[in-house]
């Protein structure tokens, strides 16, 4: 069997995902979004609940405009949770990138724009 394809600039586990880390982290022993980790834990809850009501309303063969609708709230609901992790993300890590300046710096604005470019193609 074929493992699934992943864009180029997709992580493929949760460890490639987080295995590299900012300077700000290391300073402070913080993500951007650790002040804020139980609100998102549950917003996350929150949406996860919306999706599998996407799974039920398919499996109740609801109409289909009806489930058009909750896929469209769904996905406000995780663009509105991405806009709120990418300004914790520049608050925090591209913050403290600028101030100590150099190739980190150069690497976090990289990162931003490539994640806001995915972003937009959602």
């Amino acid at each position: 069997m074929t493992p699934p394809q992943t864009a180029p600039d997709t992580p493929n586990t949760v460890a490639e995902a987080t295995s590299e880390c900012c300077s700000a982290h290391a300073a402070t022993g913080e993500h951007g979004y650790t002040k804020n980790k139980d609100a998102h834990v549950k917003r996350l809850r929150r949406i996860e609940g919306q999706i599998r009501g996407l799974q039920r309303m398919v499996d109740e063969d609801v109409y289909c405009i009806d489930i058009l609708t909750q896929v469209s709230a769904s996905t406000k609901a995780l663009q509105s949770f991405a806009l709120q992790l990418l300004e914790e993300h520049l608050r925090h890590c591209v913050a403290h990138a600028a101030q100590d300046g150099g190739a980190e710096m150069d690497a976090k604005v990289e990162e931003a724009t490539a994640a806001i470019a995915r972003l937009l193609r959602t």
